[in-house]
């Protein structure tokens, strides 16, 4: 039997002891042939529509008969595609096609009312797409990789990479994420790429005018990386809960990636979800104050995941510290000013002069004139602040180093933390404690693949879903591989 209508009012049972209700929405839009997957974490109903349904099985089925053929093609192959790659988006006719994709995606998304500093194209998004396509060029193949090796009488084991399978992605609207991506290729695995529909005309023109023509070139099958070409959620929601997936990979905002990755998990499917950032950045009290205020400054320079959310200072150093922070932080903003967070007990330690000031907040929907400094009855340091050009961090006063770890701990996404400190004591007790996949003693934005590694990155892990066994925070193209036994006998007789 067939679910084929929803009426309103219906109830759906999910988690076992816990009711979800159909609404007069989903109720009308429900028709025969959709699916409905009930997100078990949430009660969320999702619907998807048989025609989506119908999109996303068709891309995997395609990106399935590619791996199975894949196979047979040599890394010279593979390493001749990521050439190609690099070549046409280096092409300055090429690349205008692409440029004027984009500049309609983002005239569409401001239009909208929505971010696009992500969105952009930029020449130096470009130029970092060309240079993580030529690393994965020159990366050593990635599958049949000697891991170990054991020796027996008589006979041997080898233990190798091999390659994963298809793997699915979701991304927001950033445009270079979908090459950053398709470094998975290098390990012979294949990838179906659904992106935010802010950047789909994007990401058609590079799949049109770049990747299928290297791929031709290259002589890699036309399936080995597929754009599932639709605007709707939905087909987000279809990919990750195909079971012939080997790997679900979310990148986005957090609501959305964590959706994503309860789908796929309910489906059986292995899911890497990066969703939520914000970076913190600890002062003790042996930090010296011009170290401070660099790490603080070179760290709001654009709004990514790594960038610096939450700053904590020693109440015995604040006087001193929290007008370089204020400091710092205005400078970052530049033209745009900048928004200071900062509790009610902790605001008397922001010089008076700074409370006076008022900036033009620049957000996706246009300018907001606002205070540089905004005074919280009760600061949530679990929020992570969005920004376009204004730059906004939020400041706390500590008794000492323990007690900001343990705020990291408790609030923090568990991503990126940062001592700033000359006392090398401190920064044992502080990497010893703090629960972080990346911790430093500098500017927080360092923790980027390509930057820190050399790899283009498919994402960087935090720690607040728990941590994933024997996989490193950097998850990368050449890391998207399992391992298979080999064995050699050499004693025919040989028996147990």
């Amino acid at each position: 039997m067939k679910l084929e209508r929803l009426k309103a009012g219906m109830v759906i049972p999910y988690a076992g002891d816990r009711l979800a209700v159909v609404g007069e929405a989903l109720a009308g839009a429900f028709a025969p042939g959709d699916r409905l997957i009930v997100v078990q974490a949430s009660g969320d109903l999702l619907r998807v529509p048989a025609t989506v349904a119908a999109l996303a099985a068709d891309a995997v089925d395609r990106a399935m008969a590619a791996f199975a053929t894949l196979g047979a093609v040599d890394d010279a192959a593979i390493s001749h595609f990521f050439d190609r790659f690099a070549a046409r988006l280096a092409d300055d006719e090429v690349w205008a096609g692409i440029a004027a994709a984009n500049a309609a995606d983002v005239a569409r998304a401001r239009g909208a009312g929505r971010s696009v500093t992500r969105l952009t194209a930029t020449a130096a998004m470009r130029a970092d797409m060309i240079a993580g396509l030529e690393a994965w060029r020159d990366a050593a193949p990635a599958r049949g990789r000697l891991v170990e090796r054991a020796e027996h009488a008589g006979w041997s084991v080898e233990l190798e990479t091999a390659p994963l399978g298809v793997v699915g992605f979701v991304f927001e609207g950033r445009p270079n994420v979908f090459a950053d991506a398709c470094g998975v290729v290098r390990g012979g695995n294949t990838a179906v790429f659904r992106i935010g529909s802010d950047a789909l005309g994007t990401a058609r023109a590079i799949a049109d005018l770049a990747l299928a023509p290297a791929l031709a070139e290259a002589g890699l099958p036309a399936a080995t990386a597929v754009l599932l070409d639709s605007p709707e959620r939905a087909a987000g929601w279809a990919l990750f809960s195909d079971v012939r997936l080997a790997l679900a990979v979310a990148r986005g905002s957090g609501p959305a990636v964590a959706q994503l990755g309860a789908v796929a998990r309910q489906s059986g499917v292995a899911a890497s979800l990066h969703g939520t950032g914000g970076a913190w950045l600890i002062a003790d009290v042996a930090a010296d104050p011009a170290r401070f205020a660099a790490a603080a400054f070179h760290s709001l320079d654009r709004k990514v995941c790594n960038t610096l959310n939450v700053c904590c200072i020693p109440r015995a150093r604040a006087a001193e510290l929290a007008p370089l922070f204020a400091d710092a932080l205005w400078r970052a903003g530049e033209a745009h000013g900048a928004r200071l967070h900062v509790s009610a007990a902790d605001a008397g330690f922001i010089p008076e002069p700074w409370h006076g000031l008022r900036v033009k907040a620049q957000r996706a929907d246009g300018d907001h004139d606002e205070p540089f400094v905004e005074v919280h009855d009760a600061l949530d340091l679990g929020h992570e602040w969005e920004w376009e050009a204004t730059p906004e961090a939020s400041l706390v006063v500590v008794e000492d180093l323990a007690q900001a770890t343990a705020l990291f701990n408790a609030w923090s996404p568990r991503f990126v933390a940062s001592l700033i400190s000359d006392d090398p004591g401190a920064q044992r007790q502080f990497y010893q404690g703090v629960e972080a996949a990346f911790v430093g003693d500098g500017f927080t934005r360092w923790v980027d693949g390509q930057y820190a590694f050399g790899r283009p990155e498919l994402g960087l892990s935090n720690w607040q879903g728990g941590r994933l066994l024997a996989r490193g925070g950097v998850l990368s193209g050449d890391g998207v591989v399992t391992l298979r036994a080999r064995m050699r006998q050499s004693d025919p007789a040989l028996k147990r």
